[in-house]
């Protein structure tokens, strides 16, 4: 009885909070079984013509266009070009694998290039989840320029996904139950206002993270998308050294090509637009990487 009289203000205060958390769980459920998937095939045509990009970059074709990305079949996709080119095979295995590895839904995959004259294979290999079983072939080799379109066809995995979605699904659920009767018994503690709000104080300037703009005495400096991520990095660790690697990996990671001459450029671009400021400096930590140094 003394442990059911205990329990009893908990289930009142939060029976509200539970019974709206248990009917979105059921929605977001029942919806990601179709929202999510889309989301993901729509993902996939995009990484699908990222392949074609990066395969006529390695051509020397930095101009010419990739076709729109053709759906042929449930699960099969083609891929097309503007203008013949030559790939070396190695290079193709290995940029469909790492574009591909961003893809939920594409742990098995087959992948043939055809002559676009005859539709016949000029080069296949397959991929799957469990590596021992790839079929990788006739690395090495660069094919002659030529028309080639590629045909990539996926394993079904709908049966998988809509297990994994009802499991991750539930385990979303028993989380926020857990975090709810965890935070019934300790305080939870609130975040900086920087991390709530995208706002950030810069010496005599603000910085609005959110709406990416640096505003001093009631002037907006507007920043652009890529110069406002890396000054968000400097802004959450002021006065401390930050590696370059580690600032090419988090704003250029997920284009699959990181340009070193890029992250100099931006760097350069902020201190411009910081000197409005004299406290506010982004130095160079020798061997490093970048501090922003904020002066009292």
């Amino acid at each position: 009885m003394l442990v059911r009289r205990n329990l009893l203000p908990v289930k009142r205060k939060h029976l509200g909070g539970l019974v709206l958390l248990t009917f979105i769980a059921i929605i977001c459920v029942a919806f990601s079984m179709t929202g999510n998937d889309d989301f993901d095939f729509a993902r996939r045509e995009i990484l699908l013509r990222r392949i074609g990009h990066e395969l006529l970059l390695q051509s020397g074709d930095s101009r010419s266009r990739v076709l729109p990305v053709k759906k042929i079949a449930e699960n099969e996709y083609q891929i097309s070009f503007e203008n013949a080119f030559t790939f070396q095979s190695d290079s193709l295995v290995n940029t469909t694998q790492r574009l591909l590895a961003k893809d939920p839904l594409a742990s098995d995959y087959v992948v043939n290039v055809l002559n676009c004259t005859d539709a016949s294979i000029a080069y296949g290999y397959a991929i799957s989840k469990n590596k021992k079983d790839d079929i990788v072939a006739c690395i090495g080799r660069r094919q002659p320029i030529g028309c080639y379109m590629i045909d990539i066809k996926f394993k079904s995995t709908g049966i998988a996904t809509a297990k994994n979605e009802y499991f991750l699904g539930a385990l979303s659920f028993l989380a926020f139950i857990g975090v709810i009767f965890w935070g019934s018994v300790k305080p939870r503690r609130s975040l900086p206002d920087s991390q709530n709000t995208g706002m950030f104080t810069l010496g005599s300037m603000s910085f609005d993270a959110e709406t990416r703009k640096l505003i001093i005495n009631g002037n907006a400096i507007d920043l652009t998308r890529t110069e406002a991520r890396v000054l968000r990095i400097f802004a959450l660790s002021p006065n401390e050294a930050i590696e370059r690697s580690r600032l090419q990996k988090e704003i250029w990671e997920d284009e699959g090509v990181i340009v070193s001459r890029s992250l100099d450029m931006f760097i350069s671009k902020l201190r411009k637009k910081l000197e409005v400021d004299p406290n506010i400096k982004i130095v160079v930590i020798r061997g490093k990487g970048y501090k922003l140094e904020i002066s009292s």
